[in-house]
């Protein structure tokens, strides 16, 4: 199974959790197998030419370590399961079932920090884990539309989202898809970049992704947003969740018929411009006289949540979090002041 020549990879600066799939002419992977699962690419990725070549076919991916080959041999060699007979057949070629990924029968690299069945996340360190995020950061770049690769996977943490499969299944778990985040963000960015996999998308778990980079604001005491600019598909999706996430906020503000942005941004640990983005797209926002900055009527925002028919149930259920992370997580430095 190969592993790129560069030391470091890190895919970031994207944001896209589903949409058509935009097939482009100069992939170098037409089609990946991940498990026992293919599926088409989206984009090029920064796979070493001389492991992959130019303009692949099909590229096994193990689904437990995302280490990679372009041949079906070593690729079983990597992941058969130890429980097959002592050797197995592959046309004319017999290998033996000597298993190479040992990340199947373990847990996930990294620390559980949120368990809500049938989810959980794990935050992983990239210096600590260096060559499994650098293999996930390349796979990712087959859907992602990103112009820029950083070659620093140190600077960042990972954060799994794993799948319970059924009891039957072999194997157990699936890891459908992840975001990273720097360890040190002087825009205070919650999130550099995000990608359900293709074969779990539009299930709604990209919510969960987001709910979770926004815990980690309120856990650092800072608030913050993803990376910008957004990709055109990425604003749609946070523009949803932006939406339902400011709509709970508005009828939980007691006592009161209007409320600024301000407020809003600080119950939802959101930067001011989201929030008010996210109100213009909603139609509710209105600005005050002589330019005095926007407000806001609390029965305008039941009216369009009725409208639509929106879900304000929270994607991310905060009792969920493991409460040792949580003690940790909770003691980070903030780096920038919070909304005034």
């Amino acid at each position: 199974m190969g592993s790129p020549s560069h030391t470091e990879a890190s895919v970031t600066s994207t944001v896209r959790t589903g949409g058509a799939t935009p097939l482009k002419a100069s992939r170098n992977v037409l089609n990946v197998v991940l498990g026992d699962i293919m599926f088409p690419t989206w984009y090029p990725s920064f796979y070493p030419e001389e492991l992959v070549g130019k303009d692949t076919d099909r590229l096994y991916v193990c689904q437990w370590c995302f280490k990679y080959s372009k041949e079906v041999v070593p690729f079983l060699t990597h992941v058969v399961s130890l429980r097959t007979p002592n050797s197995l057949e592959v046309g004319s070629v017999t290998f033996p079932c000597q298993k190479a990924c040992n990340k199947e029968d373990n847990e996930p690299p990294g620390r559980l920090i949120y368990r809500k069945a049938p989810y959980s996340i794990y935050e992983i360190d990239g210096e600590e884990e260096k060559l499994f995020t650098q293999n996930l950061s390349l796979f990712a770049k087959l859907f992602l539309d990103n112009k820029s690769v950083f070659f620093d996977v140190s600077s960042f943490n990972y954060y799994l989202l794993i799948k319970d499969l059924p009891a039957s299944s072999s194997p157990s778990r699936q890891i459908v898809g992840f975001f990273s985040k720097e360890k040190m963000s002087w825009d205070n960015n919650n999130l550099a970049c995000i990608l359900v996999f293709p074969p779990w998308q539009r299930q709604g778990l990209g919510k969960i992704l987001m709910g979770v980079s926004y815990e980690l604001s309120k856990r650092e005491g800072r608030i913050g947003g993803p990376e910008k600019p957004l990709s055109e598909l990425g604003r749609k999706g946070y523009s949803k969740f932006w939406e339902a996430r400011v709509a709970s906020a508005i009828l939980r503000t007691r006592n009161k018929s209007t409320v600024t942005p301000e407020e809003i941004a600080r119950q939802c640990w959101m930067l001011v411009d989201d929030v008010i983005l996210a109100l213009k797209d909603m139609g509710i926002l209105e600005e005050r006289k002589k330019g005095a900055g926007f407000l806001l009527a609390k029965d305008k925002a039941r009216n369009w949540i009725q409208v639509n028919n929106i879900n304000l149930n929270p994607p991310v259920d905060e009792s969920c979090f493991v409460e040792e992370w949580m003690q940790t997580s909770s003691g980070r430095e903030p780096i920038r002041q919070q909304v005034p």
